[in-house]
């Protein structure tokens, strides 16, 4: 079933979940329901869903408190509020919030069919506005955010709506999925692009250092302070002030900080004069600050104040169809800076290789295992033999493993990719009728 039929109803009534389901199902949706916002949640972590409707009113968790959880899992997905007339104004309200759309109960069939057309035309014709779209670039600069699939195309719609405003911005993600590439794009992207990007990385300061070199120090404030010194705080005055891996810092540093967000204002160390200073703050972390803050690692209000914008960036592992993309950019790099590189692209034996890696790493990872390839390829095509020994054998690795439903999803998946995601083509080189390749589908939860 293609993405865009997927619908996720939300709602502790029963009667109104299977009335809705019973009607988006007879149109041709591929519907799941939940009884409640907890489950919803599960629901959108693991699978795509293109429109989720959600009450407003629930037990434990309300329809505003998903919306939020919702969108920071599945920014892609169009989340519509169902309402009673009295709540009309939370809706509205919603709106602001992130929502799509709300919906009155009780809904007729007509209103809920139009609205789900209403957003299905609303999505293509923002994807034909992108559909051509690779990569978000920068005149006069190196920077590129490389990549066409939904969850990073979310990532660009994100930086264009909240780089003109002033916002914190945390982007939480693993290690190499380019969190200081975001960052430096929204900076590049807002009206302080002509003044300093300051970063300041958190996990290679010690504590004793980290003040001096965040606020700076006067002279004679401790043993060495030879000079007065001017912090990477005040440097970045007008611009933009990058906290990387913010999650590696301090309780006693974190207090200083929050003040120096909130008031914009510091002193430095071993000094009496307040400096005033005009920041825009963006951090990251690869760590879950959430529960760095429920283990009292880390402050609350600083946690609050830095995710009044969250970006989560996705593994390279859930976006596998950029990275045909990124080797390509890579190889192009390369080939930029050492023009005896003969490679010019990659035998399809390795690029299912490198299709079908984990990538720990991710993409800083990718970039490694290209660069190598390339310096050792003497061919004109990247093959098997010049991919590192853990990128060969993962992939005999994990099909030992396999049970015989997941090798059977797998190589369902891969038949799909194969043929484009063309249902017919692929039940006939199954060998199966397209009725029992959607039961496979919908019992393996594939969502071409």
């Amino acid at each position: 079933m293609n993405e865009i039929h997927t619908i996720l109803i939300v709602d502790d009534d029963e009667m109104y979940r299977h009335t809705l389901s019973l009607i988006l199902t007879e149109n041709g949706y591929d519907v799941t329901v939940a009884s409640n916002g907890v489950r919803g949640l599960d629901h959108l972590r693991d699978g795509n869903y293109f429109i989720v409707f959600a009450d407003v009113h629930m037990p434990d968790m309300d329809g505003i408190e998903f919306l939020n959880k919702a969108l920071r899992i599945s920014p892609q997905s169009h989340i519509v509020l169902v309402t009673a007339f009295a709540s009309i104004e939370t809706a509205v309200e919603a709106i602001k919030l992130g929502a799509s759309d709300y919906i009155n109960k009780p809904t007729p069939t007509d209103k809920l069919l139009a609205l789900v057309d209403k957003i299905k035309q609303r999505d293509q014709l923002s994807a034909r506005s992108t559909d051509q779209l690779s990569s978000m670039t920068f005149e006069g600069t190196s920077l590129n955010i490389i990549g066409k699939s939904r969850k990073i195309h979310s990532i660009f719609e994100i930086i264009r709506k909240i780089a003109p405003t002033e916002s914190t911005v945390l982007i939480m993600g693993e290690s190499g999925t380019g969190k200081e590439l975001v960052a430096k794009a929204i900076h590049l992207s807002s009206r302080r692009s002509e003044k300093p990007f300051f970063t300041m990385d958190c996990s290679t300061l010690v504590e004793s250092l980290f003040e001096s070199e965040l606020f700076g120090h006067v002279k004679g404030s401790f043993t060495g302070a030879t000079a007065t010194k001017h912090g990477a705080f005040e440097l970045a005055h007008g611009g933009t002030f990058f906290f990387d891996e913010i999650g590696n810092i301090s309780l006693n540093v974190q207090s200083k900080i929050l003040r120096a967000i909130q008031e914009k204002e510091f002193r430095r160390v071993g000094g009496t004069q307040t400096i005033q200073v005009d920041v825009r703050v963006i951090a990251a972390t690869n760590l879950d600050l959430q529960q760095a803050v429920d283990q009292g690692k880390f402050r609350d209000d600083l946690y609050y104040r830095l995710s009044v914008i969250p970006i989560h960036l996705p593994p390279l592992r859930e976006r596998k169809e950029d990275i045909p993309l990124l080797i390509h950019h890579f190889i192009t790099q390369f080939a930029k800076k050492r023009r005896s590189s003969v490679v010019e692209g990659v035998s399809e034996s390795a690029m299912e290789l490198l299709t079908n890696y984990s990538w720990p790493g991710n993409i800083r990872e990718l970039q490694n295992v290209i660069e190598r390839a390339l310096v050792i390829e003497e061919k004109s095509r990247i093959y098997p033999e010049s991919l590192p020994q853990n990128v060969r054998h993962f992939i005999d690795h994990q099909d030992n493993q396999l049970s015989l439903a997941a090798a059977e999803k797998k190589h369902i998946d891969k038949i799909l990719a194969l043929t484009q995601n063309n249902i017919s083509q692929t039940a006939r080189i199954l060998e199966i009728d397209r009725k029992t390749l959607y039961q496979k589908m919908k019992r393996y939860r594939i969502r071409p």
